[in-house]
C-alpha cells in the first residue's frame, strides 16, 4: 500500500506541475479519489485554495497561474484577451491602472470555482463567437512569461494585438474610455494588416469596425491604407454611442464632442 502511495505520489507531481491549479474532477479523472485527496491535503502534499480546488505548493496564488491551469491542464479554450491581453504586450501605461480585471475570451464559461479563489482580480468571461464567429481563439499567439528569478514558466495564450484592440472597442463606451482608447491607438503603429483585415471581416459588430476606423483614420498610421474597407461590412444607418456627443460624418457614429478632430 506504501508503494502504491508514493507512486501515486510521484505520478501527481509529474501530471500537476508545482503551483498549477486543478479541480476535483481534473484528480479524479487522473486516478485521485476523494479518500486521496483528503490524504494529500492532511499530509501537506496538496493545498486546497477553495473548496474542491487543489494545488501543490503554499506560495502566493496569481491569476497568470490559475489561467495558465485553464489553458493546459483544463485544456480549456479560454484565451486572455481585450484589455487584459494588451496590457500582458506592454500597454497597460495607455490603460487606466486601477482596475482589477481579467478579461478571458472562449467559447464555453470558465468552471464557476474561478470566481472562489483568494485573489484580488475580478474574471469577466466573453463568448468570443458573439465578436468573432469563425476565428478560432486557439489560434491565438502564445507567450512565455518572465517569473521573479528568470525562469520561464508555461506559455499563456493572450490575444493578439490586433484581437486584442477590436475586443476593447466593444467594451466602449460602458466600461471603457474613448479618451484611453484614443491614446491607445495612437500607440499601435505595429499592427499587422493582414490580421485585421481576416479579424475585421469576420467580426459581427458594426459598432466595433466603425469605431475602429474612426480612430485608424484619425492617426493615420501606415497600416491603414494597406485595409480593404470596401470588403468589410460596416453597417447601415447612425449609431449613437455618446449621449451629447458629436457624429463623425464619415462613420456615422457619435464621439464625445471633447475627443479632438482627426
Amino acid at each position: 500500500m506504501t508503494k502504491r502511495t508514493d507512486s501515486k505520489l510521484n505520478q501527481l507531481q509529474r501530471l500537476l506541475p508545482e503551483d498549477m491549479v486543478v479541480d476535483a474532477a481534473w484528480l479524479q479523472r487522473h486516478g485521485y479519489s476523494s479518500a486521496l485527496r483528503s490524504q494529500y491535503v492532511s499530509a501537506g502534499w496538496l493545498n486546497s485554495p477553495a473548496r474542491r480546488v487543489y494545488r501543490r505548493g503554499y506560495g502566493p496564488l496569481s491569476w497568470e497561474q490559475v489561467i495558465l491551469s485553464l489553458q493546459q491542464l483544463e485544456e480549456l479554450p479560454l484565451t486572455v484577451g481585450g484589455r487584459t491581453a494588451l496590457e500582458q504586450q506592454g500597454y497597460a501605461h495607455y490603460l487606466s491602472a486601477n482596475q482589477r480585471e481579467v478579461h478571458l475570451y472562449g467559447p464555453v464559461r470558465p468552471p464557476s470555482w474561478l470566481t472562489s479563489l483568494p485573489l484580488e482580480m475580478t474574471f469577466h468571461w466573453h463568448n468570443s463567437r458573439r465578436l468573432f464567429p469563425n476565428q478560432d481563439v486557439s489560434n491565438e499567439p502564445k507567450s512565455s512569461m518572465l517569473e521573479p528569478g528568470g525562469k520561464f514558466s508555461l506559455p499563456l495564450r493572450l490575444s493578439s494585438k490586433e484581437r486584442a484592440v477590436l475586443e476593447l472597442l466593444d467594451e466602449l463606451p460602458e466600461r471603457e474610455s474613448f479618451h484611453q482608447v484614443d491614446m491607445l491607438m495612437e500607440g499601435l503603429t505595429d499592427l499587422s494588416p493582414r490580421r485585421l483585415q481576416s479579424l475585421l471581416e469576420d467580426c459581427s459588430s458594426v459598432k466595433v469596425k466603425r469605431l475602429f476606423f474612426f480612430f485608424a483614420d484619425r492617426h493615420r498610421h501606415a497600416w491603414r491604407a494597406k485595409l480593404d474597407t470596401p470588403r468589410i461590412n460596416l453597417g447601415a444607418g447612425k449609431r449613437a454611442l455618446v449621449k451629447g456627443g458629436r457624429l463623425d460624418p464619415t462613420y456615422q457614429i457619435t464621439v464625445p464632442a471633447d475627443l479632438g478632430e482627426a
